[in-house]
């Protein structure tokens, strides 16, 4: 599994040896919420876990390649997974946290999530891909629509967060899509930049 490599950011298979540092940067030393998680799923509880927990945990589906590390300039800063919601039928769903606040509103994620997208695209049999967030995480749903993605559903009123109701949201691009708005998607994500030719085809 080869680095997927952008302007911004690359993206490189999750490794044995990484498991440390991932975790360093996942969980606070102390056990407080970290503030990445006050935007990825807050409603489910947060429980710092052993690093041995943890390490047997994202050790065991290494082989599978479904989580990516994000770096940029050779700083970890997140990352992509994927997941079958129902493998028969070919329904993946794909999932990015920016655990680095300084890297939020960057456009750090946006890159992030589209060479994951096509990679999965370009490597699996899958017909559509897509993603679920809530409301309350407007840069999310701003990364889906920057990515061409369909509002497919609104579920209202079934996220409670602090006392306060949220909706979730799901977007979604079938294949044929992708392939039509990649083009165009890649010039504004990428060629406007200096590095462009960092890209690769």
């Amino acid at each position: 599994m080869a680095l997927i490599q952008g302007v911004k950011v690359a993206l490189k298979p999750l490794t044995k040896q990484e498991i440390p540092l991932l975790y360093e940067l996942m969980h606070t030393k102390n056990g407080d919420i970290p503030e990445w998680k006050k935007w990825d799923a807050p409603y489910f509880p947060y429980h710092k876990p052993s690093f041995r927990s943890f390490r047997h945990q994202w050790q065991s589906d290494l082989d599978e390649g479904n989580r990516y590390l994000i770096y940029t300039d050779h700083q970890l800063i997140g990352l992509v997974t994927y997941y079958w919601e129902h493998q028969p039928s070919n329904w993946l769903e794909v999932g990015i946290v920016i655990y680095q606040p300084d890297f939020w509103n960057g456009g750090y994620g946006t890159e992030a999530m589209f060479l994951w997208v096509d990679h999965l695209f370009k490597t699996k049999p899958i017909v559509r891909c897509g993603f679920t967030t809530w409301s309350g995480n407007k840069r999310m749903m701003r990364v889906g629509e920057k990515l061409g993605m369909m509002l497919e559903a609104r579920i209202r009123k079934c996220r409670l967060y602090n006392g306060e109701y949220y909706d979730s949201i799901r977007y979604g691009i079938l294949r044929e899509e992708w392939e039509e708005q990649r083009h165009l998607l890649k010039e504004k994500l990428f060629l406007n930049k200096k590095e462009h030719s960092m890209i690769h085809h």
